[in-house]
């Protein structure tokens, strides 16, 4: 899982098709190259691709637990929304984890707690009714764990619930996790210089085991982060009031989300943020929340390019997004490399989004983003359709010395309704420095404020498109 060569079986593409660009605005150093031939060579790329996606998924299992339950009241918690029952799920856990596993289970009630900390072949299960109500007191999330802060490595606050290098955990149920985000001092913390003095520290290779924060700075925890684990599954739960990133899966393997869903507000409370992880599937979800609804993420600048673990081998299926910067994005993350990236049957649904489908790095990140394919996609209203830029720069530097890549992205058979800016928009970062290899094929564009926009690019393919702002 370090090597960026690991199940990178798709392959790279070099195709040049077929370009319509009647009402583009094409800078200089875009190139379009015709070729009637290329619509069929697109085409088929993009077939042999998708025909990889059982291959995925055939490799993501979702753990099956004992059929034993340890129920949280059998250990002292008790449902009154301000008895703090921290101690009470350890105990249930530590006895699940111990007899060999099967669910912890929480009734329905209001049940207030700090750090839920699971382990091996635990399932914490949520009925319904059921609510945990994580606490605004920034001390229950103590001690330090490693983790990454908009990934760099970091010891930090504790993340609401977090495994660290554990196999067969999952959470699930009809209940719902409460973080209070809005509640507590998370949101006001994003002033702080802190993000950047972590940022620096990596950058000056400072070792993570130094890199201590917690009490006395202003870091906010994410709310669910398996790390370094094997075989997870979130399932069912209603997650919401976020201090950070919701679902934040880090350096793990055989993930699956299915029929979660998150409604958050408040700063950088992206909805779920796999990062650096392989073999993930995101199925039936529904997102709104104040960032953007899925970002595929893979570390950040030296330190990401350090640890040098790619993000990988995604399929996400028959989501909705809503509220949000992005729907479906890859970045600004990049260190590491994302490839191999499939969506498929989704839908964005609000004014609110910046961008339906979005793509963003810059020099100071690195990496690459490869192979990501998204196809029978329905975007009723956003700001852009899709947007890819190489000089994303809203979260620090956006120059530096290691060039990304970004290549072979077909975005197929779907629908993009009304855009209050633009359809199109795709920003290299200079002549010399391009996003190459971009294939719209089969696409309709209702309703679009204003032109799309292309600058520093090369292969940028558009097939069969049709409507405002496109044509």
């Amino acid at each position: 899982m370090t090597s960026n060569s690991r199940r990178s079986w798709i392959p790279r593409l070099n195709i040049t098709v077929s370009v319509l660009f009647a009402a583009f605005i094409v800078k200089a150093g875009a190139e379009a190259l015709p070729d009637e031939a290329g619509a069929k060579a697109a085409s088929e790329a993009a077939t042999q691709a998708w025909s990889g996606v059982p291959e995925i998924l055939a490799r993501i299992v979702p753990p099956v637990f004992p059929a034993r339950d340890f129920g949280v009241t059998n250990f002292g918690a008790i449902a009154d929304g301000a008895t703090d029952c921290t101690e009470a799920f350890r105990r249930a856990i530590e006895a699940c984890h111990d007899a060999g596993g099967g669910r912890v289970v929480v009734p329905r009630g209001t049940f207030l707690t700090g750090a839920i900390h699971l382990r091996s072949n635990v399932n914490l299960h949520l009925e319904k009714g059921a609510t945990l109500r994580f606490s605004t007191d920034p001390r229950k999330y103590l001690p330090v764990v490693f983790t990454r802060y908009e990934c760099t490595e970091v010891m930090n606050y504790s993340p609401f619930i977090y495994a660290l290098g554990q196999e067969n955990v999952a959470i699930t149920g009809e209940g719902t996790l409460d973080g209070q985000g809005s509640a507590g001092v998370w949101y006001q913390w994003k002033k702080t210089d802190d993000a950047n003095r972590l940022v620096r520290m990596g950058q000056q290779g400072v070792p993570v085991k130094q890199r201590i924060f917690g009490e006395g700075h202003h870091l906010r925890p994410n709310f669910i982060e398996p790390a370094r684990c094997r075989n997870v599954l979130i399932e069912g739960v209603h997650i919401t009031n976020s201090p950070m990133w919701v679902l934040h899966p880090l350096y793990s393997t055989n993930l699956t989300v299915r029929n979660v869903t998150v409604e958050t507000k408040g700063p950088n409370t992206d909805g779920c943020d796999p990062d650096s992880c392989t073999d993930v599937l995101i199925q039936n979800c529904s997102f709104s929340d104040g960032d953007d609804c899925i970002a595929i993420k893979s570390g950040r600048d030296a330190d990401g390019r350090r640890v040098n673990i790619p993000c990988q081998n995604l399929v996400i299926r028959d989501c909705v997004f809503k509220e949000g910067h992005g729907g479906v994005a890859m970045g600004s993350e990049t260190s590491g490399g994302i490839r191999n990236v499939f969506a498929e049957n989704c839908r964005f649904d609000s004014s609110d989004l910046d961008a339906a489908m979005r793509f963003k790095t810059n020099p100071a990140r690195g990496g690459f983003i490869e192979n990501v394919y998204l196809r029978n996609c329905s975007v009723k209203t956003a700001k852009v359709g899709i947007h890819m830029t190489m000089r994303y720069g809203s979260s620090g530097a956006r120059d530096g010395d290691s060039i990304p890549v970004v290549r072979n992205i077909d975005i197929r058979d779907s629908t993009f309704g009304d855009l209050t800016r633009q359809a199109v928009f795709i920003e290299g970062y200079s002549p010399s420095i391009q996003i190459t290899d971009v294939t719209i094929a089969h696409c309709e564009f209702l309703k679009s404020r204003g032109a799309s926009y292309m600058t520093n690019t090369s292969r940028v393919h558009v097939i069969a498109t049709r409507g405002s702002g496109i044509e």
